[in-house]
């Protein structure tokens, strides 16, 4: 089967048996210990090149062919392992390929496939007419699996509000469910009050499009379960304590916890794992209107905890708390949640890891060595319960938005956890589902954290059995 694609792009790769021109890979020693062969010295030597990390010199031959291409290295490969996604953007139409010793095979070729992406659906943009042939010491079908599922969430990230609002994140969460044959349904609007959603129905009732749950059934029962949850603000004003126009900015990418989801989704299913998946979106947008929620409103969550409204742009962990307090009720082997949360984890962490919170040692492990072997960073953040505390209020159980301004992102973990009392491993994703500056494998734009490495912890625990 194909991987779901969100917008139909050609391969990245070039056909089996595809006759491929070499591309040489040198480093800065390469040229001054005179290696190369005197027609690529000659030009080198006129050029100016370097050798930096990522530059490409075309190397001419006659006729106004090529006679080859070199490909920069570095002095330290900082830049390494997804370096060749630069080749994406500078190689010359045609069929390539490449080796670097020390950097793998599957690397060499993911790097192309996620440095090849380019969000061009707004735009006359021509597809990209380079293509790299894999290495046969690569999966060539995996690769393309994880690159679908990368792709699929960024694409979900960059599209804007307009087009990608809660009724268009179900199109896309149905269409990715019916293509792997999972059984997809939702609860809309009111609908959530007689089902007893009360928090997503407060966050999204003030829009003109309608609040709702998304649920993802696929796999087999008793195969380890694995529930996703993900959070889905489409579009985040901040309710009545609105946002300035800066902080709006960029608020199309707060459904990116839902777009990760999915596209780990995708990976698994795409994959056939043996598990018993699920998957929950709880797709709002946090609009301003005369019913909008208010600060100081209190609400009973579905668990039943009372939660006071202390800032209205606290909204994800509202929509989270019901949708994890569900996942709960029938406890999976595995529920991983992740959003778009906190300002806080952000400042802690930068914009290029993932932070995650979690009681499981194991699993923190686990995941930790799959984010190195997968070159996909995560790091860990403390449930440190001393400040659970800091939840409390006078008026109802908890508050959503603790006084003082410490703490951010650990907080918010620990908002959540009150709703996550059964499951024997939990883990949060405090992502920020964007790139600020451009990368060799990823331009400025919607972007998939951590989900590399999720894959690879679910897939060993798929083939263990537990």
């Amino acid at each position: 089967m194909t991987p779901f694609q969100h917008i139909h792009r050609p391969s990245f790769f070039a056909p089996a048996g595809a006759v491929t021109k070499p591309v040489t890979a040198v480093t800065p020693a390469d040229l001054e210990g005179g290696t190369l062969p005197p027609d690529a010295a000659d030009w080198v030597k006129a050029s100016g090149f370097k050798a930096d990390a990522g530059s490409v010199l075309v190397v001419p031959g006659e006729g106004g062919s090529i006679s080859r291409v070199l490909f920069g290295l570095g002095s330290d490969r900082a830049e390494s392992p997804f370096l060749t996604g630069r080749l994406a953007k500078l190689l010359p139409p045609g069929d390539w390929s490449i080796d670097v010793q020390g950097i793998a095979a599957d690397h060499l070729a993911l790097g192309f496939g996620l440095g090849s992406y380019s969000f061009a659906k707004y735009k006359s943009e021509k597809p990209r007419d380079a293509r790299l042939a894999v290495s046969g010491d690569a999966d060539a079908v995996d690769i393309e699996r994880q690159l679908a599922g990368v792709l699929l969430a960024r694409d979900l990230i960059n599209t804007p509000t307009n087009d990608m609002g809660p009724d268009n994140l179900e199109a896309t969460f149905r269409a990715l469910g019916e293509h792997y044959g999972a059984l997809v349904t939702s609860i809309v609007g009111d609908d959530l009050l007689e089902k007893n959603f009360p928090l997503i129905h407060t966050v999204g009732r003030a829009s003109a499009v309608a609040p709702r749950l998304l649920e993802m059934r696929w796999g087999t029962k008793g195969n380890p379960r694995v529930t996703l949850v993900g959070k889905g603000v489409c579009f985040d004003t901040g309710g009545l304590d609105i946002k300035t126009a800066t902080g709006m900015a960029l608020m199309k990418k707060d459904m990116g916890g839902a777009a990760n989801v999915m596209g780990l989704a995708l990976m698994i299913m795409d994959a056939g794992l043996p598990v018993d998946l699920t998957v929950l979106v709880p797709a709002v947008e946090n609009s301003i209107s005369s019913n909008a929620f208010r600060p100081g409103d209190i609400y009973k969550s579905r668990k039943g905890i009372t939660v006071q409204i202390d800032n209205t742009d606290a909204e994800g962990r509202l929509v989270l708390a019901d949708a994890l307090a569900y996942a709960d009720e029938t406890p999976p082997d595995l529920l991983i949640d992740m959003a778009t949360l906190t300002g806080a984890a952000r400042v802690a962490l930068g914009p290029e890891l993932a932070p995650f919170f979690t009681d499981d040692e194991d699993l923190a492990g686990k995941l930790s060595l799959a984010a190195k072997e997968a070159a996909d960073p995560v790091w860990r953040m403390p449930l440190w319960m001393g400040y659970d505390k800091d939840l409390r209020t006078r008026a109802a159980d908890i508050t959503n938005s603790p006084s003082g301004g410490m703490a951010g992102s650990i907080n918010a973990a620990l908002f959540l956890k009150r709703f996550v009392t059964a499951s024997p491993s939990w883990i949060h994703f405090d992502i920020y589902g964007w790139n600020p500056s451009e990368k060799p494998h990823a331009p400025v734009g919607g972007e998939a954290f951590a989900i590399r490495a999720l894959y690879r912890v679910i897939r060993d625990m798929a083939q263990a059995g537990k």
